[in-house]
């Protein structure tokens, strides 16, 4: 028996922002901070109408995917249509566009609620389970994306941390304990949404450059999967040394993806040590992630910007 309407959770992609479509490792984890839920507004308003709105062209899309038998399970969409028409709207506080998994939280809300024969979030599941959700939410987003790994629905459906380990191993993992030490995870708000479409077609170009291609093969995925492999061990010492190659290679070949307000902060941060900075999903606006070992110093040093905290070691 299905949960009515359950709370679906944003997503933070810790690593593997960009280098997952190289097949590198990523590391994502759910974020309760931010959340969505399904629920029928009988009252007139501007949300109402936009979001019921939304809920409609997206039911119109399943439906043509349906009828052309695109899609990897049979949605109920007779019953989707009903309750928009009765006032359904997604109630959610996830910000859209600043890479914590908006439209991965309605992805995987309407999955849970109409998919005929859903595969349950609530037992343990097998790697090829996991790996057929991702493909299905792989084509459920790519409604909003034009084309979509699926991961951000998954970990949205799931609500566990997920180590991808390539495109066709995904697993469950488990996360450091966090502690009230002075190392912090951080947010930082660039007080601007991104559009991801246009900054993955960018990433996809500069691909075409051997140059390129060859330095996020050789450097980027060896950061970022050096990354995962010491804050899944707790080793802080190497975490802090990769991150810092890590954040010097963004710095220096992804400045489109970087929001404009934090090019300065980023090199601070990379001369001072006292924080490192990295992108919270595809950038260009939204968050970016921040890594500190003294976080009341990182405090300090960034004092005027709002730290949202969201793991500490």
């Amino acid at each position: 028996m299905r949960l009515k309407d359950p709370l679906f959770y944003a997503k933070i992609l810790l690593f593997g922002e960009y280098s997952i479509i190289e097949d590198s490792m990523g590391l994502s984890i759910p974020f309760d901070y931010y959340q969505g839920k399904f629920k029928k507004v009988a009252i007139d308003s501007e949300f109402r109408e936009r979001s019921n709105k939304h809920l409609r062209d997206y039911c119109d899309y399943l439906q043509t995917q349906q009828d052309q038998e695109l899609l990897m399970c049979k949605f109920d969409l007779a019953r989707f249509n009903k309750d928009i028409n009765e006032g359904l709207v997604f109630d959610s506080n996830i910000p859209q566009g600043f890479g914590v998994g908006s439209s991965g939280a309605l992805v995987a809300a309407i999955y849970n609620k109409y998919c005929k024969k859903p595969i349950s979030s609530g037992e343990k599941l097998k790697k090829h389970q996991i790996t057929e959700l991702k493909m299905i939410f792989a084509q459920m987003e790519s409604f909003f994306h034009g084309k979509s790994s699926g991961i951000d629905p998954l970990i949205c459906y799931l609500n566990i941390p997920l180590l991808i380990k390539s495109s066709s191993d995904i697993g469950t993992v488990g996360m450091p304990d966090s502690r009230q030490g002075e190392g912090a995870i951080f947010l930082l708000d660039s007080g601007t949404p991104g559009e991801t479409q246009p900054l993955v077609n960018l990433f996809m170009e500069k691909l075409k450059q051997d140059g390129f291609r060859k330095m996020v093969k050789e450097e980027f995925v060896k950061y970022n999967d050096e990354c995962i492999q010491s804050f899944l061990q707790s080793d802080i010492k190497s975490l802090f040394r990769n991150l810092k190659n890590l954040s010097q290679f963004l710095f220096e070949n992804f400045s489109p993806m970087i929001p404009a307000v934090f090019h300065k902060l980023w090199k601070e941060g990379l001369d001072s040590n006292a924080y490192y900075l990295k992108l919270c999903g595809s950038g260009g606006g939204g968050f970016i992630l921040g890594f500190t070992q003294n976080l009341p110093y990182a405090q300090k040093v960034l004092n005027g910007y709002d730290l949202e905290v969201i793991h500490r070691f």
